[in-house]
This record gives C-alpha cells, sequence and structure tokens, in this order.
C-alpha cells in the first residue's frame, strides 16, 4: 500500500519537516504537488517528479526530484519552490499571523494527500495592539508567567509592522514589539523626517510594560530597519541589550525610494532632536541616480556614492558604541544596496575597536535582500536564486536564534 506523510504534520514554521512516500514500485515515477493559502486569499502551488529507490521508497531529505519546481536536494523544497497560482499575489504570510499555513500535499494519480500545518505563534501566543505613548505596533507574548527577554522588530522601506517575524519571536520565548514607524496606522506613509526620539520612547514602553528578563531588550531590523537598529544601538547604547541587523547599511542614508515627494529621495530619513542627520547624498561628490532612475539596480546608484570617500567617513554609524553584541546578515546579490559591503564594514570597525561583546556576520554569496524566515517561497524576490534566498531564510534564523540565546545567557549571568 502506498503511503505519503508528512513529519511533524503540525508545528512552527520554522520546524523541520520529513516528506515521505513508501509502498511504491522500484524506480516508480511519482509527482508531488502543493498548495497553500496564503494573505489575501491567494494560493500558492509547486510540484515535482520524483523516482522511487530500490525499496519502493522517496525521501526529500535524501532524493532530488527529476523535473519540477525546484533541482537538488532539499527537504523543504517543494515549500520554498512555491509560486502565486495568480499573478499579482505577493504576499507569502497569512492574514492574521496567529492563524497557521495550511499546504495540501498531494500525489498526483491518487486519491492520496496529506495536510501540513505551519504556525508562526505557538499555543499561548498572545497578541496585543499598542497604540499607546504615540506608538503604533503589535506585542506578541509568549506562553507563560515570563518575565521574558525582550526584541523591538522594525522593517524597512517597505514600512508597516511586521507581524510574522514577531510572532515567531514569541514563539521562541521572546516578548516582541512589531513596531512601525511609517505605513502603518496613523503614522505618515513615507520614511522622511522619521524622528529617533519615537524608537526611545518605544524602547522605553518595552522596558515598563513587558519588564523584561535581566532587562534584555534587542533590536531586530531589516534593510532600512537594519541602518537604523545600528544607528539606535550607536546612539542610544544604555537602552539597547543586543543588535540584529538584517541586510544593513553601515552609513547613515536619507529618504530613498520611501521618500516623501514633497521632502525628495536626497531628504533625511532620520531626525534628532529636530535635527537631521547628515546622509550619505549631503554634499556627496560622486552620487548619482542615474542608473536607478534607468531601470537598473538601486544597488548601482548606491556604489557611486560609496566614491566619495569623505561623505562616507562623515556618515559612518558609531558602531563601536554599541554595548552588547551584534549580529550582521547580509546578501551577496543584493539589488537594494551592498549589504555584504556594509556589514563587512561594520564588522572591520567592530573588530577594529576591540568591540568587547560577539560579532558575528554572516554573508548568504547567491542570496538576494529580502532575508525572510524558513520554510516559506522563497521566489518572491527579484535578485538571489531561490534556493540561495531559501538557504538564506533558514539559516540566518537559525544563526538568530542562537545569538539571541546566547546574548541572553551572558546576560543573565552578568547580572548574577
Amino acid at each position: 500500500m502506498t503511503t505519503l506523510s508528512v513529519t511533524p504534520a503540525d508545528g512552527l514554521l520554522d520546524e523541520p519537516r520529513r516528506i515521505s512516500i513508501k509502498g511504491l514500485q522500484p524506480s516508480q515515477k511519482v509527482e508531488l504537488s502543493t498548495r497553500t493559502l496564503r494573505g489575501n486569499g491567494q494560493y500558492w502551488v509547486s510540484s515535482a517528479t520524483y523516482i522511487a529507490d530500490a525499496s519502493g521508497q522517496v525521501d526529500l531529505e535524501r532524493d532530488a526530484p527529476v523535473s519540477g519546481s525546484y533541482e537538488g536536494v532539499s527537504a523543504s523544497g517543494l515549500l520554498w519552490s512555491q509560486r502565486p497560482e495568480a499573478s499579482g499575489a505577493a504576499d507569502v504570510f497569512p492574514d492574521d499571523v496567529l492563524q497557521p499555513l495550511v499546504t495540501q500535499i498531494s500525489l498526483e494519480g491518487s486519491e492520496q494527500s496529506v495536510t501540513l500545518i505551519q504556525r508562526l505563534a505557538s499555543g499561548g501566543v498572545t497578541r496585543r495592539e499598542v497604540r499607546e505613548d504615540g506608538l503604533v505596533g503589535t506585542l506578541f507574548t509568549p506562553p507563560g508567567v515570563g518575565p521574558h527577554p525582550a526584541v523591538i522588530v522594525l522593517n524597512g522601506s517597505g514600512g508597516g509592522i511586521n507581524e510574522p517575524r514577531a510572532a515567531l519571536y514569541a514563539s521562541r520565548g521572546y516578548a516582541a514589539l512589531a513596531l512601525g514607524y511609517f505605513k502603518a496606522p496613523g503614522l505618515s506613509p513615507y520614511i522622511s523626517n522619521t524622528p529617533l526620539e519615537y524608537f526611545v520612547a518605544g524602547l522605553a514602553w518595552v522596558r515598563r510594560e513587558v519588564r523584561p528578563a535581566h532587562d534584555f531588550v534587542a533590536l531586530s531590523g531589516q534593510s532600512r530597519g537594519g541602518e537604523l537598529v545600528l544607528l539606535l544601538g550607536s546612539m542610544f547604547p544604555e537602552a539597547v541589550s543586543a543588535v540584529i541587523g538584517y541586510v544593513p547599511s553601515a552609513l547613515v542614508h536619507g529618504g530613498q525610494a520611501a521618500a516623501d515627494p514633497a521632502v525628495g529621495r536626497d531628504g533625511p530619513a532620520w531626525l534628532y532632536q529636530g535635527q537631521p542627520l547628515v546622509h550619505l547624498w549631503n554634499n556627496n561628490k560622486t552620487a548619482s541616480w542615474a542608473a536607478r532612475d534607468a531601470g537598473l539596480r538601486n544597488a548601482e546608484s548606491i556604489s557611486t556614492a560609496l566614491q566619495d570617500h569623505d561623505a562616507v567617513r562623515r556618515v559612518a554609524i558609531e558602531v563601536e558604541k554599541i554595548r552588547g553584541p551584534v549580529l550582521l546578515l547580509s546578501a551577496g546579490d543584493d539589488a537594494a544596496w551592498p549589504s555584504a559591503l556594509f556589514s563587512r564594514m561594520a564588522y572591520s570597525r567592530l573588530k577594529e575597536a576591540g568591540h568587547p561583546w560577539p560579532v558575528q556576520h554572516l554573508s548568504f554569496e547567491h542570496a538576494g535582500h529580502t532575508i525572510l524566515l524558513p520554510n516559506i517561497p522563497s521566489t518572491y524576490s527579484v535578485d538571489g536564486t531561490p534556493a540561495a534566498n531559501a538557504e538564506a531564510n533558514e539559516q540566518s534564523w537559525l544563526a538568530v536564534k542562537a545569538f539571541l540565546d546566547d546574548a541572553v545567557n551572558a546576560r543573565a549571568a552578568e547580572g548574577a
């Protein structure tokens, strides 16, 4: 009897799954297909054909498909190779992060199918909308009495509130505030002239409301959020326990593509005490948007600005002032900006200063700018390859979990 199975069938998004078939004929060809309802009511699908071994088994941990949506051996290949069934669908996460992603895996030519359930929020995780002290965000709290260490999650130039990452942080034991700072209810639709005092208020709110274990509050930010967490850690070191920068910049930038048209992309992104922070395009002798305006990668235009070494020096973030461990995660095929170069710049500056806390830099050579979470479609990006993006999604999350656990343990030992 042919049996299709997935183990575990129900678990957190970051849990590895084993998909296998038993009871086939030796060398029999079989096709598996998947279908997942994701955000905005859109289905994502994939399929691949495999050949059974001499014992009549197929195991995705061991066997590469002979054709289909992905190549090579990958236990989660049927998940990361999914593409939207309808054009224009792009949201890989559920509309309500407390609800699971449900994938139907079918064995073509038979009535066999299994259901795979992926949860961003484990049982007992609570969600609370935050509209206090001028803040706009969502707090996810782990199950149990606590106290729990805390993480503030910041998005990049897409703005909004990054609930999926915060929900998964909470599922792994961290009180996580997904904090919006533009393109969120009641906030500006643009990054221009964002006051850094807003984030200072966010750090204070977390300490007051969450009362985190060991007074541990980490910052986790992606892209412009990656730039921002390095900046906040350097300017307000007493308030930041650890910094996680996904595809960050080591330099201060202006509004760029997320700017208010009235301010312009060369206007400031960040204000402090009412004054704009000097950024890379200010008085830059070599910077040009010509490549970007011609439809080429934004990173091409950023590279022109880096040729003015005085301008780069003026806007380098003083990461050596951060009082805690730093994790940098970069992409080698980054179309938005050279995150690998920027991460090397930050890493070198920390090492040269003799930074007394752990510093790590993981660079994913063939991945693109958008590093997300494990076991989700990685076909969403215009840069990187889907396989490399999938690897970056998986390996970055493993690194982040280990980094945070080590940082909290070190903080606890220091307090003791």
